[in-house]
């Protein structure tokens, strides 16, 4: 298993809260942070300007689109432009169902996009799936050089 953390990225504290009781129900141990809006997963994720060293890299990002300050496509889009973050797992989790948004996060080399179900039933056992792939099955890429 891949012991380091999950960034989520969202801004309903509803969702925020669905995914937290939906990894805790899938028995998920990973540390789930949060960052609320674009600006605030780039700084977890590439640095804060004037930051001594680089953060600490997670295991997955699950990024929202709909986010305020950066939205989550250019996020995406900054993630996949850095050399030190653009083999990071990334997988959107979003309630979009806008085609061009499922387009461009694969265009941008989003590794998968998850429409978030509804229900939360189906959406524990869509977070329980993607633990388990991404933070079990899946080899995770060496980190990349900066």
């Amino acid at each position: 298993m891949n012991p380091g953390y999950i960034l989520l990225v969202e801004d309903n504290l509803s969702d925020i809260d669905l995914t937290k009781r939906a990894f805790e129900k899938a028995r998920i141990t990973n540390e789930l942070r949060v960052a609320e809006d674009g600006q605030e997963a780039l700084d977890c994720l590439l640095g804060s300007p004037g930051a001594e060293q680089a953060p600490e890299l997670p295991a997955l990002v699950l990024l929202d689109l709909k986010l305020p300050v950066i939205e989550g496509l250019e996020v995406l889009r900054r993630i996949r432009g850095n050399p030190r973050t653009r083999r990071l797992p990334v997988v959107i989790l979003t309630s979009s169902k806008e085609e061009q948004d499922v387009a461009a996060s694969y265009d941008l080399g989003v590794n998968s996009y998850i429409r978030k179900p509804i229900d939360f039933g189906q959406f524990a056992e869509a977070v329980k799936q993607l633990g388990l792939y991404w933070l079990v099955i899946n080899e995770s890429p060496p980190p990349a050089k900066a």
